[in-house]
């Protein structure tokens, strides 16, 4: 692990002169891909070069301590010793982290798709607060939301919701939510006082760039219609609602957000080439079965992962046994301690996986 460690040291210092020499500042397109491989390595320099003072720290303290006679000052080398000793197993296993392969589409931009699932109205219903608590969440971390289509049910309900998530690092944090979301309380449509259990589905897909996926236009079929829901002016009384069909999967996307034609197009364009992206995804996925064990679950749709139990007052994670008792909290948006110990989760099952390999 060390031997790699000074290799990245070396490469950070590499890149570092690289990026003062006046030919590449000249060359922006190289000169932006050396300063992303910088910035990646930089936590992790950062980190070793803590863990090299630090053993440096326990090397002095041991010295002095075997040096040094006064009473006071071979205290302060204990102490000193103690410490550092501490802290270095802390860094180490930073390190370990840091070291784990990086998802490549951890930074991308996200398209959410939520649809209600068994329990009808009820299911629409929590999907629509799903939508509320994922907005809510996305507010707090400064990200930005834009919607793509929507299918009420009318009764405030959505049968389905599909928005992208623009911002720094979105599918890193997202990308755990993909699965079945099980809601237990008394529908308000039910007057005998019983509680139902329904379920919502939600994916979670990495916006792909066209360099993603390769798009044949021969293979998409677009139909205008008229958009129906609420909407401003315009919105419901000209053919701007677009349906995309890819031909040779039989993927169908309709966009009606926009009141442009063009622009629900686009969108339509963008929430395909995602799907065709997961589809890729789950194909390597599957091929790599032994990895994907070693992981939290992250992608697959008919997975069971959470339950937010209104009687009780709690969400759980099934992923992860994890119960918390603050669901009025989480449904407002507070998804933080879920999001941080599922990432927890998944960096010591692949810690505790590398260990095995090695």
């Amino acid at each position: 692990m060390f031997d790699k460690l000074e290799d990245l040291l070396i490469r950070y210092q590499e890149l570092t002169d690289e990026l003062n020499d006046p030919g590449v500042v000249n060359d922006q397109a190289r000169f932006r891909k050396l300063m992303k491989e910088q910035n990646d390595l930089a936590p992790l320099v950062e980190k070793f070069t803590e863990y090299k003072d630090t053993k440096a720290g326990i090397e002095d303290s041991l010295m002095m301590l075997e040096e040094e006679s006064d009473e006071e000052l071979r205290e302060l080398a204990k102490e000193e010793l103690n410490s550092c000793k501490e802290k270095i197993e802390a860094i180490e296993k930073e390190l370990k982290i840091l070291l784990l392969p990086k998802d490549p589409n951890d930074e991308k931009n996200v398209i959410v798709e939520i649809r209600g699932g068994a329990g009808g109205d009820e299911a629409a219903l929590f999907a629509a607060e799903l939508f509320r608590m994922y907005s809510k969440y996305a507010e707090s971390q400064k990200w930005k939301i834009d919607m793509m289509n929507l299918n009420e049910n009318g009764l405030g309900g959505f049968k389905e919701v599909v928005f992208m998530i623009n911002g720094k690092g979105v599918y890193s944090k997202m990308k755990y939510e993909s699965g079945v979301h099980r809601v237990q309380r008394i529908p308000v449509t039910e007057s005998g006082g019983r509680i139902h259990t329904s379920t919502t589905t939600v994916a979670i897909m990495p916006e792909a760039e066209e360099v993603d996926v390769e798009l044949d236009m021969k293979d998409c079929k677009f139909d205008v219609f008229r958009s129906s829901g609420n909407g401003g002016q315009c919105v419901n009384t000209t053919d701007s609602a677009v349906r995309l069909t890819h031909l040779p999967t039989g993927i169908v996307i309709s966009c009606q957000d926009e009141k442009s034609q063009l622009k629900n197009r686009d969108k339509a364009l963008k929430v395909l080439r995602s799907k065709l992206y997961e589809l890729e995804l789950e194909k390597a996925h599957n091929a790599e079965a032994e990895a994907r064990r070693s992981q939290v679950g992250t992608g697959d749709r008919s997975e069971k992962i959470r339950t937010y139990n209104f009687p009780q007052g709690r969400v759980t994670d099934h992923r992860i046994k994890l119960t918390l008792h603050q669901l009025d909290n989480v449904l407002n948006g507070d998804l933080e301690e879920v999001v941080d110990s599922l990432i927890a989760a998944d960096q010591a099952m692949r810690l505790t996986k590398l260990s095995e390999d090695m």
